[in-house]
């Protein structure tokens, strides 16, 4: 039974699931370690290799920006999270998350992913929270230089079964508009907090539990 949970009463280190759906199917799997979860919002840290899934066409090329069928006719592959670890934030009543990328010990720069997402929620001890990704993302330097990021993803898609329509692409281009305020005015979270963050050293890098969950979304 899937349980909608508060993120305050979760503690530090536990284990997150990031799980990306597109229609019944899940797209994408993150797996997270907890660092904060308040009513303001859940931080995780998803280190190289940590456990990662994607859904993947028979050439090996990711399954993105596609129609939702695509999705369920690909096969999910599992493995290690690659190239820079990742500091996610997912502020409560917000569309996007934030994350801080690192190399090694060094934060190398933001990165905005547009987003909705479910409540949080536990299921058979698993404690995750399940993501609608909104395809348009901004990319943003450590001098709080900023870009969109994937916006012919986000037209491509818009008016498909599944999605979003022309009114929800506009609320969806709104809520980049929101966060590139912030960027601007280097408010939170892009006013240096975190930059310099070190996960204890005895968390091992998380894994997909097993067998992968593949429930149906609570609401």
């Amino acid at each position: 039974m899937v349980e909608p949970v508060e993120p305050g009463v979760i503690a530090a280190g536990r284990p997150l699931l990031r799980r990306y759906r597109r229609g019944t199917s899940t797209s994408w799997l993150q797996a997270c370690r907890v660092v904060s979860a308040d009513p303001e919002g859940v931080l995780g840290w998803l280190p190289v290799g940590a456990g990662f899934g994607y859904r993947q066409r028979p050439d090996g090329s990711p399954v993105r920006a596609a129609p939702i069928a695509d999705f369920g006719a690909a096969e999910l592959r599992t493995g290690g999270w690659q190239g820079r670890s990742a500091l996610i934030l997912m502020p409560a009543g917000r569309a996007h998350s934030v994350w801080w990328f690192f190399d090694g010990a060094d934060f190398s720069g933001w990165y905005v992913n547009l987003e909705a997402r479910s409540r949080f929620w536990l299921h058979d001890g698993l404690f995750g929270v399940d993501v609608q990704d909104h395809e348009l993302d901004i990319t943003v330097a450590p001098d709080r230089s900023w870009q969109w990021k994937d916006e012919a993803e986000l037209v491509a898609v818009t008016g498909l079964p599944g999605y979003w329509d022309s009114r929800g692409s506009d609320e969806i281009r709104a809520e980049g508009r929101r966060v590139i305020a912030d960027i601007e005015a280097a408010r939170f979270p892009f006013d240096g907090a975190w930059c310099d963050f070190r996960p204890e050293p005895s968390w091992p890098a998380p894994r997909l539990p097993e067998p992968l969950p593949d429930f149906r979304w609570p609401s």
